[in-house]
């Protein structure tokens, strides 16, 4: 008989969203006539761009031609969109070489992908609360995880403990879940504790544009060493529309190396890039035209046109936490609201609570980690009349009970 990875029993047994899914609708089922806003999912509902969509069709045409026609493509990434990534990068101070970036169908994925690179003997330090990606990616590997403590005490932005030792760091600024952000002093402590542990810290930066504040890094290789401990992680799929178009890219320096048990050289950059040829097939031209297009200025303007529609109803979100009195982060450098759940529920009962009164689905901070069992987390990727209309919902909830 074929032996399993006993790990996966290790897993809940269902995925957060899937199960947030579920109880959605059997809800649906059970009251039809009812109408439920979605706040819960980080997915996103305005349109692709003009100028991507306008880069995609001409891609399409180009591949139903014999003489423009385009077969497999690089592992890698096409020249043309690793240059207009690192043309991104240097906006913000980072000069990269082209074969550092490389070009995926999005964070999720590279983020679980990445621990192929990684012995099992490693300790993982994992923040709680947490995207769930980390926790079971390393579950599925057997991997020993150390987890250190967001609070509201301490912002939800959890720093260095020098009495722990780790090898592997997992870091998302701006955070899901609970939309905090750190910043450059923050980072600088985090950066030097990786030298000081050799580890690698794999930095999560997929809502970077979200980031008004210009005191705050849209990536963290704007501090000083980083190059050589942190691989970063970005994706389009928040930036510019891409959920369901899945286009992003990871960062790894070519100067995170180590040495192997008899003594060889180990380049971190080499071996993603062998991983990558052997288990992915690259992204498809097409969308790597679009997503080309959106680096350009134009597609700059539009990306930019999406996220300010999104902090809007951030904004109408966070002006309805403010007005109740109830203790959130986020919603300023994220798209994310992360408030404590009222009347002492714990998150799934407020989860419940929330969509049988209001016909508005969040998302259970205990899907989290521990530290969100009190916490819920709405999203700002709905329309600006829906966000209205959930927060008329909440507000009418919570001051009538």
């Amino acid at each position: 008989m074929a032996k399993f990875n006993e790990n996966f029993l290790e897993l809940k047994e269902s995925y957060l969203f899937s199960e947030v899914a579920k109880r959605v609708s059997t809800f649906k089922e059970k009251h039809p006539e009812r109408s439920v806003i979605r706040l819960g999912i980080g997915d996103v509902t305005l349109p692709l761009g003009k100028a991507v969509v306008e880069a995609m069709h001409k891609a399409a045409d180009e591949m139903g031609k014999a003489e423009t026609f385009r077969g497999y493509g690089p592992e890698q990434g096409y020249d043309f969109l690793r240059k207009a990534i690192a043309g991104h990068y240097r906006s913000f101070g980072v000069e990269l070489d082209i074969d550092e970036i490389f070009v995926s169908d999005g964070a999720k994925s590279d983020t679980g992908n990445i621990t192929d690179l990684f012995g099992r003997d490693n300790t993982v330090l994992i923040p709680d609360p947490v995207y769930p990606v980390y926790v079971d990616t390393n579950t599925m590997n057997s991997r020993n995880i150390v987890y250190i403590n967001g609070t509201a005490e301490n912002d939800f932005l959890p720093m260095p403990d020098r009495s722990i030792h780790a090898d592997i760091i997992y870091i998302c600024s701006p955070n899901n879940p609970t939309g905090a952000c750190y910043n450059r002093a923050q980072l600088r402590e985090w950066v030097d504790y990786a030298l000081e542990n050799d580890a690698v810290i794999l930095f999560d930066s997929a809502y970077e544009s979200f980031v008004s504040d210009s005191s705050l890094p849209h990536s963290i290789y704007e501090i000083e060493g980083a190059e050589s401990c942190a691989v970063e992680f970005c994706s389009l799929s928040k930036t510019a529309g891409f959920t369901g178009t899945r286009c992003g890219y990871t960062i790894v320096p070519k100067a995170i190396t180590s040495v192997s048990a008899d003594g060889r050289e180990m380049s971190l950059n080499k071996m993603w890039n062998r991983r990558q040829c052997t288990k992915f097939n690259g992204v498809p031209y097409v969308i790597q035209r679009a997503a080309e297009a959106v680096f350009s200025e134009e597609g700059m303007e539009e990306a930019k046109a999406m996220t300010d529609a999104y902090m809007q109803n951030a904004r109408i979100i966070s002006d309805t936490m403010e007005e109740l009195g109830i203790r959130y982060t986020g919603g300023i450098n994220s798209p994310y609201i992360w408030f404590e759940c009222p009347f002492g529920m714990n998150s799934w009962e407020f989860f419940d609570f929330l969509l049988e009164k209001a016909g508005v689905v969040g998302t259970p901070g205990a899907g989290f980690g521990s530290n969100g069992d009190n916490w819920f987390r709405l999203t700002a990727f709905n329309s600006k009349e829906n966000t209205v209309e959930a927060m008329e919902r909440f507000r009418s909830l919570l001051k009538n009970d």
